[in-house]
Formats: structure tokens, C-alpha cells, sequence
């Protein structure tokens, strides 16, 4: 399709099959540029694409026989961000992906109070190269964990493997399950959750559902196990809303446990025994989704941390002969 010199300037020629295409739409089937579509319209837009005519560019433009476009693509920005060593629970990694078991405590990347020691310190110093689309302190996050949630985290290597699984979320074609504590006994076995969220008019640091105006926000859960006063449940969530499981539990009376934003206790008291949860009781558990280069389905499991089956343990062992 097309012919990209081996240098820093790409020169493309326009074959007969791409006459009448639009520049952005040819240049994103350039297999050896191997750039997104929205890449590409970023890099017209800082002026980085050109016709060797001359002919004024822009996204939308329409090829014409002869043409040659001169693709520059800028270097990485170099990120200001000291890689740190950290431990690293890999449990699949490959030259377009890491599948991580992120530990609870541990912030994704850096921001106000949490400058350095994240999760974004630790992959500098693990990878020479991440996905730039996330941005100078965001390279290769597709998604997020909050601080005190475990479990399964993707990350891009490079850009394409970035965009491409950054579609998938949003397309909701990865599935994504989590295994929460929540207090109360759940009445049913399973249950849909299709509340919008949206964020709290007073506190703005805090989500709230339902919101009149929210963005859509499904949840569904299905019962795992019953505690007296508690419920072990795995949550799947369709869509990808800020605190989404945490916000939607709480909206139907079970608040996930130790949540010190949405739940009202940390604490359980059964028989006379006190059960605290020191942190939020949410495990990203298992995620399956097509690895965006290799076309095959991938499906990963983290291993629910001690603290969580610590408290698990208790849990069933007070509630024994009471179900």
C-alpha cells in the first residue's frame, strides 16, 4: 500500500487504491507507521504532516494521484519522573503489554501527595519504553486501580497497543471482574446494578449515584459466599465509572468494607467478636480481553492478597452454623 523511507522523515506515497481517501484515514492503514488514527490527527494538527506539493493539510483532506506525504514523528518527550525500583508482581508481560497484580497502597501515578514511590516510578525503571499516550506522568496506563484496591492492572508498552485497548475499554469489549466484602447479607444470588454516576455536588472529590445527568454506569454482581452481616461478592462491571463498584454497592445498602469515602462503619461486631478492614475490601480479580497485536484472547487472574482472605477466614469461621 505503501513505501516509508528508513528514516526520521517517513515519506509515503499514495497509491491508486487510496485515491479520493481521507489523510487521516490512509495514513492509519500504514501498516509499517503503525499509528492510531487519533495519533495521526494529532500529529496534522502540530503540523508534523505534509504534502510534498505543498497543498494545504489538514485531517479531512482528500488524496489525489501523486501525492507524497512526509510523516515526521517527534521523539518521546522525556519523562521527568526518577525511576524507582520497586517490586513488580508480573503476571504476564510480553513487547507490547505487562498484566500487573497491583498491591493495595500502592497510587498508579503520581499526583498531589503522592509525587514519587508509584506505580509509574516503578515502570520507568522496569521498561526503557511506555506507551507516551497517557501523557508525561501517566505513560502506558489504559486504566486505574484506586490507591487501596488491588489486583489486575494492564499496561501499554507503545502507542498503538495503548490506543487499541484504550478502545476496547470504552467499547466495553474487556471484561473485568472484581471479588468485594460488602456488608449486609445479600438477599439474592445476583443482581444488575444500572445506576448513573456522576460527581457529588458538594464534595467533589466523592462520586454519587444515582445522578441525574450521570454518565451511564452498570454493575453485575453475583453472590460468592454469605457471612453473618457480610457478602462475598464478584462484581463485573460493564462500564468503567470513577469508584464504580465502591459507588454503586453503597447506592443499594452494601457498602464495600472498610470504605472510609462510602461506607459508613469500617468495622464489623459478630458475637461479640470486633472484625475491622483497614482498607477497602476490593480485589481486581480476573480480566479477559484480545491482545491487541497477537489477535488472541488472554484471560489473567491475580490471587485475592492475605489481608482479604485474612479477613475472609474470620468472617466464615464466625458465621459457622449460622447459615
Amino acid at each position: 500500500m505503501s513505501s516509508i523511507t528508513k528514516s526520521k522523515d517517513h515519506i509515503i506515497e499514495v497509491p491508486n487504491s487510496a485515491i479520493g481517501q481521507r489523510l487521516d484515514k490512509f495514513l492509519a492503514t500504514c501498516k509499517d507507521l503503525n499509528l492510531s488514527r487519533s495519533r495521526i490527527k494529532k500529529l496534522i494538527e502540530l503540523g508534523n504532516v505534509e504534502l510534498l506539493s505543498k497543498r494545504p493539510i489538514s485531517a479531512s483532506l482528500k488524496l489525489k494521484a501523486g501525492d507524497k506525504i512526509i510523516v515526521r514523528i517527534p521523539p518521546n518527550k522525556s519523562l521527568d519522573i526518577k525511576p524507582i525500583k520497586l517490586p513488580l508482581d508480573i503476571l504476564y508481560e510480553d513487547e507490547n503489554l505487562i498484566v500487573l497484580n497491583k498491591p493495595a497502597g500502592l497510587v498508579v501515578h503520581p499526583g498531589a501527595g503522592n509525587e514519587d514511590k508509584t506505580l509509574v516510578h516503578a515502570l520507568i525503571a522496569h521498561c526503557r519504553d511506555l506507551s507516551g499516550i497517557g501523557g508525561v506522568l501517566r505513560p502506558g496506563i489504559v486504566h486505574r486501580l484506586d490507591k487501596d484496591t488491588s489486583g489486575v492492572l494492564l499496561i501499554a508498552k507503545n502507542d498503538i497497543t495503548h490506543q487499541r485497548l484504550s478502545q476496547d475499554f470504552k467499547a466495553s469489549k474487556i471484561d473485568k471482574y472484581y471479588i468485594a466484602l460488602v456488608r449486609g447479607r445479600m438477599r439474592d444470588i445476583s443482581g444488575r446494578i444500572d445506576l448513573p454516576i456522576g460527581r457529588h455536588p458538594i464534595d467533589r472529590k466523592k462520586m454519587y449515584a444515582p445522578c441525574e445527568g450521570g454518565r451511564e454506569a452498570v454493575s453485575i454482581w453475583t453472590l460468592k459466599e454469605s457471612f453473618e452481616k457480610a457478602s462475598l461478592v464478584e462484581v463485573k462491571i460493564l462500564t468503567g465509572r470513577t469508584h464504580q463498584i465502591r459507588v454503586h454497592m453503597a447506592a443499594i445498602s452494601h457498602p464495600v468494607l472498610g470504605d472510609k469515602v462510602y461506607g459508613k462503619q469500617l468495622d464489623l461486631v459478630i458475637k461479640k467478636t470486633r472484625v475491622t478492614f483497614p482498607r477497602q475490601m476490593l480485589h481486581a480479580a480476573r480480566i479477559r480481553f484480545l491482545h491487541p497485536i497477537k489477535k488472541e484472547f488472554l484471560e489473567i487472574t491475580a490471587p485475592i492478597p492475605q489481608d482479604m482472605s485474612e479477613k475472609i477466614s474470620i468472617l466464615r469461621s464466625l458465621s459457622s452454623g449460622d447459615l
